[in-house]
This record gives C-alpha cells, sequence and structure tokens, in this order.
C-alpha cells in the first residue's frame, strides 16, 4: 500500500508533463536544460569568489547582487525584445551569450573581468527567461480558455521541469568541484558551457520561427505598467520574494561553512530543494488553484519564507550540523511552491496582453533594482549575531506577505487575461 502511495505523486507529474501540448513541452524541456546548466555553476560561484580569489564577504554580495541585477533587472529588455520580435531569436541570443559568459567566468582572475563575466551571464538570462516565461503564460492563459485547465496547473509544470535542472545541475557542480581548486570551478563552467551549446543547437531547429510575433508594435507599454496600481504592489511582493531567494547564493553558503566548516554540503541541500518541487509542485499547485486564492498563495508562500529564516538560529545543530540550513531550505522551497506559480499567474489578468512580455521582464526588473541593494546589505549582516541576521532577513518576504493583501482577492475583471489569449 505504502508504495503505491509513493508512487502516486510522481505518476500525477508525468501525466501533466506528458499532458501538455507540444509547444509547452518544448518550453518546459527549454527551462530544465537551461537550470542544468546554470545551477551546475551559480551555487558555487560565492565560494569561488570568496576563496579562490580572495574577495571580501561586502564585496562578494554586491558581486552577486550585480549578477542579480544583470540578470532580472535586465528582464524588462527581454521582455520588450519578445513582444516585437518573438521568442525565438531573443532565446538564441540569450544562449549564444550564456555560452560567451560561462566561457569567460571560467578564465576571469580580476574584480573587473569577473564583474564582467557576471555580468554578461546575467544578461544572457535576461533575454532568454522573459522570453520563455511570457510565452509559457501566455499558452497557459490558452490553454485554460481552451480546455478549463488552470493556468497554475500548467506554470507548475514548467516550475517543476526548472526545479529538476536545478537539482541536476549542483550535483553536476559538485562532481566536477571535486577536481579541487580553480580547476574544479573551471570544470563546472565547462559543463555549464555544454550544457547551453546543446539548448542553442536544439532551438535553433526545435523552436517556431514566427511563435506569437505581432505585427502592430505595442506601445506606451511602460507607461501602462507604471500607471497601474494592482501590477506595482505584484511587482512588491515580488522584490521581497527573490532577495529572500538570492541568500541561498549568500547566507545559506555562509551558514553551511559555518557549521561545517566547509561548504562541500552545499549542493545536496540545492538538490533537496529541487527534489522537493519535482516531487511536490504540481499535486501542491493542483490543489491550490482551487482552494486558494492567488494572492493568497502569495502571502502564505512569503510567510513560510520569513518562517524559514527566522528558525535557522533557534533549530538545534543535528545532521552534521545542517540541520538549520535544511529547514531553512525545505521552507522556502514550500513557500516557492506556492508563489511562483500564483505570482506568474496572477500577470495576464492585471495587465494588456500586448504588453505581456514587458510585464514578465517588468516583474523581474523591478526585483532586481532590489536584489542589487539588498545584497551588499545582506553581505554587511554576515558577520551579525545570528539573531540579528536570520531576524532582518524574515522581515523582508513578512513584509511582502502584508503587500500581497493589497491585491485583488481573486482574478482580475477578465480582461486583460482575454487580451493575452
Amino acid at each position: 500500500m505504502s508504495t503505491g502511495t509513493g508512487l502516486r505523486p510522481a505518476t500525477s507529474s508525468l501525466r501533466e508533463i506528458t499532458g501538455l501540448p507540444p509547444y509547452l513541452r518544448l518550453l518546459a524541456g527549454t527551462q530544465f536544460a537551461f537550470n542544468t546548466g546554470f545551477y551546475a555553476v551559480l551555487p558555487y560561484l560565492a565560494g569561488h569568489l570568496g576563496e579562490g580569489l580572495g574577495m571580501a564577504g561586502w564585496l562578494v554580495g554586491l558581486v552577486l547582487g550585480l549578477r542579480t541585477f544583470s540578470q532580472q533587472g535586465l528582464f524588462v529588455v527581454g521582455g520588450a525584445l519578445t513582444d516585437r520580435y518573438g521568442p525565438r531569436p531573443v532565446v538564441l541570443a540569450g544562449c549564444l551569450l550564456r555560452i560567451a559568459g560561462f566561457a569567460w567566468l571560467a578564465l576571469a582572475g580580476s574584480t573587473a573581468t569577473v564583474v564582467a563575466a557576471v555580468v554578461l551571464t546575467g544578461f544572457a538570462a535576461a533575454l532568454f527567461s522573459p522570453a520563455v516565461e511570457s510565452e509559457t503564460a501566455r499558452e497557459a492563459v490558452r490553454r485554460e480558455q481552451a480546455d478549463g485547465t488552470a493556468r497554475a496547473r500548467t506554470l507548475a509544470v514548467f516550475s517543476a521541469a526548472g526545479q529538476a535542472g536545478a537539482f541536476l545541475g549542483p550535483l553536476l557542480g559538485s562532481l566536477l568541484l571535486a577536481a579541487g581548486g580553480e580547476w574544479g570551478f573551471r570544470a563546472a563552467c565547462a559543463a555549464g558551457v555544454a550544457v547551453f551549446v546543446a539548448v542553442f543547437a536544439g532551438h535553433a531547429v526545435l523552436m517556431p520561427r514566427r511563435a506569437a510575433v505581432r505585427r502592430d508594435r505595442p506601445r506606451g507599454g511602460v507607461r501602462h505598467l507604471a500607471r497601474n496600481p494592482r501590477f506595482l504592489v505584484l511587482c512588491l511582493t515580488y522584490s521581497a520574494w527573490l532577495l529572500a531567494y538570492n541568500q541561498l547564493y549568500l547566507a545559506l553558503p555562509a551558514e553551511v561553512e559555518r557549521a561545517t566548516g566547509s561548504q562541500a554540503a552545499l549542493g545536496w541541500l540545492f538538490a533537496l530543494s529541487s527534489l522537493l518541487v519535482v516531487t511536490a509542485q504540481i499535486p501542491l499547485t493542483r490543489h491550490a488553484a482551487v482552494r486558494l486564492a492567488p494572492r493568497t498563495a502569495l502571502a502564505g508562500g512569503l510567510a513560510l519564507v520569513a518562517t524559514g529564516f527566522a528558525l535557522v538560529p533557534v533549530t538545534p545543530g543535528g545532521a552534521g550540523g545542517l540541520l538549520p540550513g535544511a529547514v531553512l531550505v525545505t521552507l522556502l522551497t514550500c513557500g516557492q511552491m506556492l508563489l511562483v506559480p500564483a505570482a506568474r499567474g496572477l500577470v495576464p489578468d492585471l495587465v494588456d496582453g500586448r504588453h505581456l512580455g514587458l510585464a514578465t521582464g517588468a516583474l523581474s526588473s523591478v526585483s532586481g533594482l532590489a536584489v542589487l541593494g539588498g545584497s551588499a546589505a545582506s553581505g554587511l549582516l554576515l558577520q551579525a549575531p545570528a539573531p540579528v541576521l536570520w531576524g532582518a532577513l524574515a522581515a523582508v518576504p513578512l513584509a511582502g506577505a502584508l503587500a500581497a493583501r493589497l491585491l485583488p482577492s481573486g482574478r482580475a475583471d477578465g480582461e486583460a487575461g482575454r487580451a493575452a489569449g
């Protein structure tokens, strides 16, 4: 009996994936491959900067913030280009830039060259991700209108595919880092390059050439978004989430090193996070989509993230000192599974469909600005007493949860959503 119960989530998830229309399956596979290459490198970047290159903690935090800003902060560029030219050329350009960025990062030895390589890798995702995410959201709305499948369920499959890549990526990076020192990090970067070469080749062949290109060039998009208070509130809440999530690359590595003396176990904590999403995202979202309003899922997810931070200094250091980190990763991931599909599903309801790519990019760009400012401050706080550090970090998603209560309780009027189709 227990075996059958254990297999049920995996079987259900497989049905959701195979039940996607072909184009949505391509988009989900894209996210899987992109995250595999990305997470083979990113979790180990802070250690490389601090130990390998000798950067101070505040500078490491600033570089990580610049990476996030060059990615999330410039999503608006990728989103606008997607609205104008369609996703295919934007995705292919993003792949080429990520290949160049990882190759450069493997060889960079000075602060200036590291910053340039990090910014280039971030900008690559600023092109790639809004193209894929806005196209997925658009197709999710179309599917909802066609057969009644809740858009959050479709977006949950997309998230689970991305997290499957995020599960494999750190494990791949851990194996390559076993080579030791600079060669280990360079091997991880080389693996990332190889993955993105394969992604580029696959999408050059498989991605439709004219998908979702609009002949009428959208105008006034920035003004439309700036005058939309509900969308601005969503940006505020998502900023709180992204700043909290960025601590997986800054505060969590510091906690793991403090507890164990090294960052060797970091890959396993990332694997725990990804495994939770791969196994639980789809069934959780399927139930949440019919029981929770989007703003409730968003606020509840942020509250879980805040709880995870608050519990770190009071959790016993069992399991070889990793229990506080494991508690943080588990609660942050559970919060992520609730809030990310809800936030992405709200965007088509809050904006004109002609500006969906721009809005998807702007959501991340505003969040990227918040991370740019918050990461340097977080880097300084790493030396503070644990209650101060983790209490300050918990306050950010808690404020986001309170702001989320200002969003509409259910779907918006529906006009924007219909336009997105």
